[in-house]
């Protein structure tokens, strides 16, 4: 190992675990508490300590930092990041922090990894993604949270795309409906005022769509047509009906370096879909279908075999041989998506030990950030074609 390069590491590593903080102990707090706990019961990965949950409500987060099995709690991230015991710092707090607290834990020689999406502004991105190619110099890595990529299906299903199995990829359609937001009468929350949340259900669940899109086909966006939709523009507060300054559905089509077409529908007001990340895959030899509320399950059809065989095949996927599978249960013993959390700690744990750069990296989620402003942008100006300069994309699996 080059140690020169992995600073985190080299400090005391032979003496000590890697000390982990944790930024947030609300939703996504708790999930990437369950994956820090379990994550070395399963995987080989280096030496770490669930040393501090972080939250600004000192009862409150003493009670999760105690639930979730973390030695203790602090609601000064500040003196957290500066303290000589913390190698990684994980931020689940809402996307509104996330550029002060990335930027000085990087700073501050902290590996970094933060939910999506990479932060509320494109400024604020570019501003983070700066940062960590600075400090990777280094040896300190960084990563952002889209945990849909560690889905084992999903990991699958790039896997027979990169193998040519679909052929030519002509189009794909990926939607994410939810209904929390359905009832008018849902309270008000940050979620839904642009300042705290930068955006509705684009920034929130569109991110990890458009992600996918980038993820699976290893491809790049050059055009964006968008629009935007609040259907329910006052909910009740704290202070009476507050108005909603975000959108609850999202739409975009995109147009790929390759010459292929996805679509985009995202909605957090689809009445009786809970979580439904569908993602339809469509090539001249062949098609992937995915529905994120059975994640154990790969529909694929290969269109090379005589018409008289051809139909769509249920994959389980929950073979030793499958991504990331072999840790976990016998075969057909299907897992969750709190394991989708865990895959994503030990991968970054991975990549922190081998000094090598994680991904998603904050580049990419920065990308995926122009591709958001670029469907808020076209919504803007009544869905004109906005033009984007393709990125290149790392879509390596860091150790699947």
């Amino acid at each position: 190992m080059n140690t020169a390069q992995t600073p985190a590491l080299s400090k005391d590593s032979t003496d000590r675990p890697l000390g982990v903080a944790a930024i947030g102990y609300a939703f996504m707090g708790k999930a990437h508490s369950n994956a820090w706990r379990n994550v070395a019961s399963f995987f080989d990965v280096p030496a770490f300590e669930q040393k501090v949950l972080v939250g600004r409500d000192a009862s409150q987060v003493a009670e999760a930092a105690a639930k979730y099995g973390w030695s203790e709690s602090a609601t000064d991230w500040r003196e957290v990041v500066e303290r000589e015991d913390i190698d990684i710092i994980d931020i689940c707090a809402p996307g509104w922090m996330h550029a002060e607290i990335a930027i000085a834990a990087l700073e501050a020689g902290k590996h970094v990894l933060v939910e999506k999406p990479l932060a509320n502004t494109l400024g604020e991105a570019e501003l983070m993604t700066a940062a960590a190619a600075k400090a990777r110099k280094r040896g300190v890595q960084s990563m952002i949270g889209f945990n849909y990529r560690r889905v084992p299906a999903l990991a699958l299903a790039r896997e027979l795309i990169a193998e040519g199995r679909l052929g030519t990829v002509r189009h794909i359609r990926a939607a994410y409906l939810q209904d929390w937001l359905s009832d008018a009468e849902s309270p008000m929350t940050w979620r839904l005022r642009k300042e705290t949340a930068g955006s509705g259900a684009l920034g929130d669940i569109a991110s990890h769509a458009i992600d996918q899109v980038l993820y699976l086909l290893g491809d790049a966006v050059t055009e964006v047509s968008g629009r935007l939709q609040t259907f329910v523009d006052r909910r009740p507060g704290d202070a009476g009906l507050e108005e909603v300054t975000v959108d609850d559905a999202a739409w975009a089509t995109l147009t790929l370096a390759s010459g292929a077409i996805a679509s985009v529908e995202v909605s957090r007001v689809a009445t009786g879909r809970k979580n439904s990340l569908t993602l339809e895959i469509y090539g001249d030899k062949g098609t992937i279908l995915f529905d994120l509320e059975a994640l154990n399950e790969l529909g694929f059809l290969d269109s090379t075999v005589p018409v008289r065989e051809q139909g769509f095949r249920r994959i389980l996927v929950n073979e030793p041989g499958h991504p990331y599978l072999e840790a976990w249960w016998p075969q057909g013993h299907i897992i969750g998506w709190e394991h989708t959390f865990t895959h994503q700690i030990r991968d970054f744990l991975t990549a922190i030990r081998d000094g090598s750069q994680p991904s998603p990296s904050f580049e990419e989620g920065l990308n995926v950030q122009h591709i958001l402003a670029a469907v808020e942008e076209s919504a803007a100006a009544k869905s004109s074609l906005i033009q984007l300069s393709p990125k290149p994309i790392n879509t390596a699996i860091e150790g699947a």
